[in-house]
């Protein structure tokens, strides 16, 4: 299985920008789709997730509201559009997929959590988003 992303560049803090992941090798539906990011100097985090075989979706706190994630399962492609970015949205986008059938998971203390690193099966490389003031 192979995940390519495109889609990323520059933008001016405030506006918009798609990104995208294709998969091949593989059936979309088969797979849990995440977008961790990874700014410099900082760890890796999940953003967003969507399972297309149940049309689950999940959103971190930072980017809800903001971004929205939809597929084509017809184009084997997972969309990430994000709108009114901030500078602290700068950073190296990554999908993932997973064999796990859900986006996110009860944590002992209640919460949820998304899905962590361990458990993807397939990285994409990354594309950059940059946003500017």
């Amino acid at each position: 299985v192979q995940l390519v992303e495109s889609g990323g560049g520059l933008v001016q803090a405030g506006g918009s920008l798609k990104v995208s992941c294709t998969v091949s090798g593989g059936s979309l539906d088969a797979y849990t789709i995440t977008w961790f990011r990874r700014a410099p100097g900082k760890e890796r985090e999940a953003v967003s997730c969507i399972n297309t075989d149940s049309g689950t979706t999940f959103f971190t706190t930072p980017v809800k509201g903001r971004f929205t994630i939809t597929s084509d399962n017809a184009r084997s492609t997972v969309y990430l559009e994000m709108s009114n970015l901030k500078l602290e949205d700068t950073a190296t986008y990554y999908c993932a997929a997973s064999l796990i059938p859900y986006c996110s998971a009860h944590t002992e203390s209640g919460g949820e959590r998304m899905l962590l690193p361990m458990e993807i099966n397939y990285w994409g490389r990354g594309t950059q988003v940059t946003v500017s003031s």
